[in-house]
């Protein structure tokens, strides 16, 4: 629940003018001033309730989970605000939300399942192109949010499942909101993801709304082309990389190095 503002050595010109002075002074809106001595504070932030607040990239925050490969989780989605919105309903490899979800408007084909244009590895489901990671060009994250952020891979949301801690929670800070809580096994920073649901065909229904998180990867699924990996996570504590057909509208939480 930190979010690191200035480390001491930082804070210590700005707040003495004076070396014999070894006090830090907080003054509160009360008027009251309360005084920290300089050798026993080791850093100086504050606290988000909720989640965690590791840092910032750009307009957007971070949790640093502690993961083995140094990868950082935005603490809400792209199209969001605040960790419990839902932020946009997107499908695989587009950049914005739409009205309706189905192969007849995916861009990434020929208005059919095996008629794919791009991401393809074998022919009864379209142009090959040997490409199974989402490109920048496609990536949601990257396009919404600039390039210091990209969609995470199958493997990368296997680590996140397997670096943390999980509980469903059914009021997410008193918001009504429910879904996935995490707390990190490593430093016990934690992560939100709010239980959007996905958009099968028409918005703005939106299915299983309240029940499921469901977040995309940025990688294709072999064995059935016209569907790529996801992030799942059920209401009965239920929780999987699976995969499902590229068109339909779900969430995306960017991650970045």
């Amino acid at each position: 629940m930190k979010k690191i503002l200035l480390s001491v050595a930082a804070v210590m010109p700005l707040a003495f003018s004076v070396h014999a002075v070894t006090n830090m002074c907080v003054e509160q809106k009360d008027g009251t001033i309360v005084r920290y001595d300089v050798e026993n504070v080791k850093q100086v932030y504050y606290e988000e309730a909720g989640v965690t607040v590791s840092g910032k990239i750009g307009d957007y925050t971070y949790v640093d989970l502690g993961l083995r490969s140094g990868l950082k989780w935005a603490t809400f989605n792209v199209g969001a605000t605040k960790p419990e919105e839902y932020g946009d309903y997107l499908a695989w490899g587009e950049k914005e939300p739409k009205e309706r979800y189905d192969f007849s408007t995916y861009i990434l084909c020929g208005g059919d399942y095996d008629k794919m244009n791009k991401y393809c590895t074998k022919s009864k489901y379209g142009t090959v192109d040997n490409r199974t990671v989402l490109m920048s060009e496609d990536d949601a994250a990257t396009l919404n949010w600039g390039v210091d952020w990209r969609m995470p891979t199958d493997k990368e949301l296997n680590e996140l499942i397997e670096g943390c801690t999980w509980v469903w929670v059914e009021d997410y800070e008193g918001t009504g909101v429910s879904g996935g809580y995490g707390t990190s096994k490593k430093n016990g920073n934690t992560i939100f993801l709010p239980a959007a649901g996905w958009i099968i065909e028409s918005y703005p229904y939106s299915d299983y709304e309240g029940k499921e998180c469901l977040y995309w990867s940025s990688s294709l699924y072999n064995d059935y082309q016209d569907h790529a990996h996801i992030f799942v996570m059920l209401s009965n504590g239920y929780m999987k990389v699976e995969q499902t057909p590229r068109n339909r509208g779900l969430s995306v939480r960017a991650v970045a190095k």
